[in-house]
Formats: C-alpha cells, structure tokens, sequence
C-alpha cells in the first residue's frame, strides 16, 4: 500500500477516514498557509521541461535533502528502481541495470566530492558543478519512476533511449538524455533555496540530526518523507502554482504524522517548504492537528485507530464490488468516533446554550460539512456512493493491460 496514492484518490478508503476525520476540512489550514507564503517572485518551468515536471520535483527534493545529510546518496527508490530494470526487461534491461549501477556509483563519488552537507559551506556549489549533479540526479529520478509508477517508466527518456539502441546505452549516453531546461530548472531552484529560509535551518542543525527520507517501518503502508530536521518534518513541494495548496498535500503530510506510531522521530513541528517560491511554511503538530479539526480524539488515539485502517482493509484502493464497499463502510463506521449528545456531530465539541431550539451543530460550517460527509456515504446511515466506472491496469511493464473492474455504477 502507498500512503499517497490513498490520499490522493478520494475513494480510497484511507481518503475517506481522513476526510471524515478532519472535520474543519483543508480550508482553514489552506488561510493559513497562504498567510505565510508571501513571495517576491516564483519561478516558473522554463519551456523544455515540458511532461518532465515530475522528474523535476524528484530532483529538487533530492538536492535539498543532501544540502542537509549525505548519509544516503542514492534514493532508496532509485536503488530499487536500478534492481528492477534488470528483473522486468530482457537484454536490454540487463543493460539498463549495468548503466543504473554506474550512475550509483558516480553520484556517491561526486555527492562525497562535493562535501555538500558540510555547513560551513552554503546550500549550493558553483553553477557549473550543480549542473553536472543535476543531469546525475535526473538520471536516478527517472530510475525511481520505475518503483513507484511501472507505466510511466516506459515514456521516460531512459527507457525510449535504451530501447533504441541498446548497445550504445552508456552512463554518457544517459547524462546526455536531460533537456537543459530541466537542469536549467532544478538549478534555479537549488540557488533560490541557498537565499531561503532553509539556509538558517541548515546552518543551526547537524547533519547527524537530519535523518533522510524518513521512512516508517513496521506498518502496512509504503510512505517515505523528504526531511526531518531536528523534529521539524518537511514536505518538499515544486508545484508550478505554490499557492493552491491542494487537499492531498496536507493530508499526506499528517499521514507521515500518524505512521509514526511510536514517536519514533519525536515529530513536534511540520510544513512545507515551497521550492519555486523560495517559503518555508511550518506549523507546531498540535496547531496543525487544530487547523485540520482532528478534535475527535488526541493524536495517540489516532494512530491507534490509523493503525486499525491499515491493518483491516487495502486502504489505498478503492472498493471494485458492492461486497468490497460493504466491508469498507463497516470498517470505518466501527472505526468511527464516538459523539456524546449536545455535542456537534461534525466537531464533537460542547453545543453552545441556546435560547431557543436546541442546536444540532455549533457552526453553520459544521453543518455544511456534515452534509458533505453524508453525501460521500462517510457517515452512519449514508448511501453508498456510486463506484468509478470500469478501468484498465498495467499487469508488469511490458506484459500489456487488463480490466480490473466490470463492476456497474451501484448505489444501496
């Protein structure tokens, strides 16, 4: 399971717990994010990057980590990704697996080269060797797009190059394949975080308190953060439009939170840092769980029941059969909070005294968010909802596609 994948697909039934969960919704916490983020200038993908954004955030996210800790040069997901070529693609990906363990190499040698978590030296390297890193990193991001999305993996520029003439496929050839408008950007980038906020974080840390890509053994769910700098987490984001501030952002950042059941990394702070516009927007753990309206239970108790989702259905996927919806829905009512009377069923906090009739919800927002979570089938009682039309799943690269659900629309 993938915790982003479960938030960013609002029928899963992860998305469903936390919408209903999260009883404020994104929008309080979407103003006050917006309060922060004021920015002189954005940049914005220059022209040649074109269907490589994503190879473009992955990059960027990757520099950033290593300005703060070397201690993995090579992205796990890049490792596995490198592994993969050579167990999915016959001949060629044998090939392609020889040239991912060079690229391997050459980066640790050039990331240790360059010192780049010493502090007493700035965030970024002379232009010309962060270009050089760049078209490194680019190459291992592409690797990673096979771990977590095998389809995409064969539109990337390493795979067509490979499959074109695989004898001339080399470590040369494939530092070669980067357009320069996607160097171009990823280096823009870095030299805008040198002048950021993220400078004065990573002067007054140590490299030893910065541990990379955190990731959160022992639970049933694949979820791997970009930062954690001294208990503060950090998302990293290279959207070309920093101010929209999209519902899945937040909720997977507060996914990361409750995936570490065992306060393992002592998390008391989170954000955002906005790698286009330079802003680093942070929350203490207790405002953001407010912002959010998670006063349905503490935080202890929420990853306890986090933990009950996980372990009780596949719940980054969403339901294909009625008798699939059935079960979900019963997993999440049981998993449902408890709401004393002349409490708001949408908050759970104390109704305000009324002089007239008694009150059902302290705010009109809380009435218009209870009817949102009925109508999305959230709630005790509600419909079911309808399930998203039939669709077509890649089985394995190169093995072709299948239906994955014949299931018609349906409703209780």
């Amino acid at each position: 399971m993938s915790l982003k994948s479960g938030v960013d697909n609002p029928r899963s039934p992860l998305r469903r717990f936390l919408d209903r969960e999260l009883s404020a919704g994104a929008k309080p916490l979407r103003e006050s994010f917006r309060s922060q983020h004021r920015a002189d200038r954005v940049l914005t993908p220059l022209p040649g990057v074109g269907t490589e954004g994503g190879a473009v955030g992955t990059t960027i996210d990757t520099r950033l980590r290593l300005a703060f800790t070397t201690a993995a040069p090579l992205d796990l997901a890049a490792a596995i990704g490198i592994e993969q070529t050579g167990r999915y693609y016959q001949g060629t990906g044998l090939r392609m697996r020889a040239v991912g363990n060079e690229l391997a190499a050459r980066l640790t040698r050039t990331v240790q080269t360059l010192d780049l978590a010493n502090r007493s030296t700035p965030i970024d390297r002379a232009h010309d060797e962060e270009e050089d890193l760049a078209r490194l990193l680019i190459a291992a991001a592409w690797y990673q797009v096979l771990t977590r999305n095998p389809v995409g993996f064969e539109h990337t520029p390493l795979y067509l190059a490979a499959c074109e003439d695989p004898g001339s496929f080399t470590l040369d050839r494939l530092l070669q394949l980067p357009h320069r408008d996607l160097v171009a950007d990823v280096v823009a980038q870095l030299h805008q975080a040198a002048a950021s906020p993220l400078d004065s974080l990573r002067a007054r840390t140590r490299p030893e308190d910065c541990p990379p890509g955190p990731t959160f053994p022992g639970t049933r769910i694949t979820a791997d953060a970009d930062l954690l700098v001294d208990g503060l987490l950090i998302d990293f984001k290279s959207d070309k439009d920093p101010h929209r501030f999209p519902k899945a952002s937040a909720w997977q950042l507060l996914g990361y939170l409750l995936l570490d059941t065992d306060d393992r990394y002592r998390i008391d702070t989170v954000g955002f840092y906005l790698s286009r516009s330079g802003v680093l927007a942070t929350w203490p753990v207790e405002e953001y769980l407010d912002l959010l309206g998670t006063c349905h239970r503490d935080l202890t108790t929420l990853r306890s029941v986090f933990g009950e989702l996980l372990d009780g259905c596949r719940a980054d996927a969403e339901p294909h059969t009625p008798e699939d919806e059935i079960r979900v829905r019963r997993l999440l009512q049981k998993l449902a909070p408890v709401i004393e009377a002349r409490h708001c069923p949408t908050c759970a906090q104390p109704l305000p005294q009324s002089t007239r009739r008694p009150r059902r919800f302290c705010t009109g927002r809380c009435r218009g968010r209870y009817q949102t979570l009925h109508r999305r089938g959230l709630l005790p009682g509600s419909p079911i909802p309808a399930l998203p039309r039939p669709r077509k799943e890649r089985l394995e690269p190169g093995e072709g596609w299948q239906v994955v659900s014949l299931t018609p629309r349906f409703r209780r």
